[in-house]
């Protein structure tokens, strides 16, 4: 079992809504695990990694899936078996852009096994989930001892009647004519996707520029130091060896 008490952090985003990342509860025996909430959407990433590569291994095997139940919503598959389907494209998507983000920030040479699932353990019609995905990976990075030196983070820039916001609610964003999902670390932007009905480049460079300055001012480290990853690594080896000691 994890902690009683988890070990959380939260940042607020310029509209004043609360993001909060949780550690520590769910998953002790991952290498990482992390829940990110805003209002009532609340998704789950877990990541493992063999400790050593394969042999004649020369590629990279990260696998990342993102995964949606009906259960999130508080609703039954309404198929024959009552079972879920097979993830749809929205999923896919969202897992490559996880991904993408991601990918490049391991370090050469390192090619161990690693697998990142996120799950939406919670949803509501307000929030959208895309964007905190990669967030939810990176955290959840950080909180293991997986070699990932960097962290990122993704938003979504959408222009609604000229103005630009910052992960807007699903309702306005319908209204958008620039829909942008921007993944960066504090120093570099790693991936630019999204659709315009048309629109210039200096419009594109000033969404880039804010969804950049706003990861500088969340400051990925401090969350992470928040996190206080030491104490939970500990708590995760402590656990395991009490399991242990209850199965003898």
């Amino acid at each position: 079992m994890g902690q009683q008490i988890p070990i959380s952090s939260s940042f607020n985003l310029p509209d004043g809504r609360q993001v909060t990342l949780e550690t520590g509860k769910l998953a002790s025996l991952a290498d990482g695990s992390v829940v990110v909430r805003i209002g009532d959407t609340m998704l789950f990433a877990t990541v493992v990694s063999s400790k050593e590569a394969k042999a004649g291994q020369d590629f990279f095997p990260l696998s990342v899936d993102y995964q949606e139940k009906f259960a999130s919503a508080g609703r039954i598959p309404g198929n024959f078996f009552r079972r879920e389907t097979k993830i749809s494209d929205y999923e896919v998507l969202i897992s490559r852009l996880v991904d993408r983000a991601i990918r490049p920030l391991f370090p050469d040479g390192y090619m161990n096994e690693t697998q990142v699932i996120i799950h939406q353990i919670s949803g509501d019609k307000d929030n959208l989930p895309d964007a905190y995905a990669a967030l939810a990976a990176s955290a959840a990075l950080a909180v293991s001892d997986i070699n990932f030196p960097d962290l990122i983070s993704e938003v979504r820039v959408a222009r609604i009647n000229g103005v630009f916001h910052i992960n807007p609610l699903r309702d306005a964003l319908k209204e958008a004519d620039m829909d942008f999902i921007v993944a960066a670390t504090m120093d570099n932007v790693m991936m630019v996707e999204g659709e315009a009905k048309e629109c210039s480049e200096i419009d594109l460079i000033e969404a880039i520029k804010l969804a950049h300055e706003l990861f500088s001012g969340r400051r990925p480290k401090q969350l992470s130091q928040q996190l206080n990853k030491r104490n939970w690594r500990t708590m995760k080896q402590l656990n395991f060896f009490r399991s242990r000691q209850k199965q003898s």
